[in-house]
C-alpha cells in the first residue's frame, strides 16, 4: 500500500500506539487523518502537531464504549470526509488483576472498547471500502493474542478475538480487494501499562517502534506484523515446546497478591 494521498482513521489517536502510527502515517506523505479518542483536548494537541506537518486533520471525541453515539457521529463524519483507504484500529483498555478478584465493570470496559468498539467502527467503514472495492483494515491485537499472560484475562480473550475477527473478516473481503491485516505488538511503553506491575525480563517496545513495524508491514502486504524478537521467539517456543512457553510464563508473571475475592462485582 502506498500512504501517500490517502486518508486514515485511527482509534486510540490520542496517545501511545495510535498516536504514534498518526505521526508514522504523516511521514509517509498521507493526505487526510481522521482521529478517534476519549480525550479531546489530547486529540486538539495532537492534531495541531500532525498539521504542523501539512496533514489535514479531523478529530472525533468519542468514547467507543457508547456504541451508538459512535454509530451515528462516524455515520455523519463519513459523509463530509474523504473516503477511507486505510482503517487503524488501535483503541484498547487493559486491568491487571487476577482474574478471580477482576471487576465486572472493567471486564465490560475491555469486552466493550477492545470489540464492540471496534466491531462497531469497521462495520461502518468497511462497508464504505467494499462499495469502493478498495481498502485496507489493520486491527491491533497483541502478542497476547496469541500467548495468554497470567493476571491479563480478559484482555488476552480480547485479543485472540480481534485475531479470530481479523481471520475472518480477511476472507470475507478479498473478493471485494479490502485487506485485513493484524498488528501484534508486545508489551509497549504506553499510558496504559505505566502503572502495570511489570512482567520480569519481558523488555517493552516505543509505541514508535510499533509504528515503523506497522507501516512497513502493510507496504509488505503482510497479514500478521510481529513486534520485536521476544515476540518471535515467544510464537517459536510455543510452536516447538508449549509446555516450556508455559513454564517461562510462570517464571516471568507478575506477582501479585491473590485473595479469594468477596465482592460480586
Amino acid at each position: 500500500m502506498d500512504f501517500r494521498g490517502q486518508t486514515a482513521l485511527i482509534t486510540g489517536a490520542s496517545r501511545g500506539i495510535g498516536k504514534a502510527i498518526a505521526f508514522s502515517l504523516a511521514q509517509q506523505n498521507i493526505r487526510t487523518l481522521l482521529l478517534i479518542a476519549r480525550d479531546p483536548q489530547r486529540l486538539k494537541s495532537v492534531a495541531v502537531d500532525l498539521e504542523a506537518l501539512g496533514v489535514e486533520v479531523s478529530i472525533l471525541p468519542l468514547d467507543l464504549t457508547d456504541p451508538h453515539t459512535v454509530h451515528a457521529t462516524l455515520v455523519k463524519a463519513l459523509r463530509h470526509h474523504p473516503p477511507i483507504d486505510l482503517l487503524v484500529n488501535c483503541a484498547g483498555v487493559a486491568y491487571q488483576r487476577p482474574f478471580i478478584e477482576s471487576r465486572l465493570q472493567h471486564i465490560e470496559a475491555e469486552l466493550m472498547t477492545n470489540l464492540l468498539g471496534m466491531y462497531t467502527i469497521t462495520r461502518l467503514v468497511a462497508r464504505q471500502m467494499v462499495r469502493r472495492k478498495q481498502g485496507h483494515i489493520v486491527n491491533v491485537s497483541s502478542l497476547m493474542g496469541k500467548v495468554a499472560a497470567p493476571s491479563m484475562a480478559t484482555y488476552s480473550a480480547t485479543k485472540h478475538a480481534v485475531i479470530g475477527f481479523s481471520q475472518a473478516l480477511r476472507n470475507e473481503l478479498a473478493p471485494h480487494n479490502v485487506k485485513v491485516t493484524n498488528l501484534l505488538p508486545s508489551l509497549t511503553k504506553t499510558d496504559m501499562v505505566k502503572d502495570m506491575t511489570p512482567f520480569r525480563w519481558v523488555q517493552a517496545t516505543r509505541p514508535e517502534q510499533v509504528a515503523k513495524a506497522m507501516v512497513a508491514g502493510v507496504k509488505r502486504g503482510e497479514h500478521e506484523i510481529l513486534v520485536g524478537w521476544q515476540s518471535r521467539m515467544t510464537l517459536l517456543c510455543a510452536r516447538l515446546s508449549p509446555s516450556l512457553l508455559n513454564q517461562i510464563i510462570r517464571w516471568t508473571q507478575p506477582q501479585l497478591p491473590v485473595a479469594a475475592a468477596s465482592q460480586s462485582n
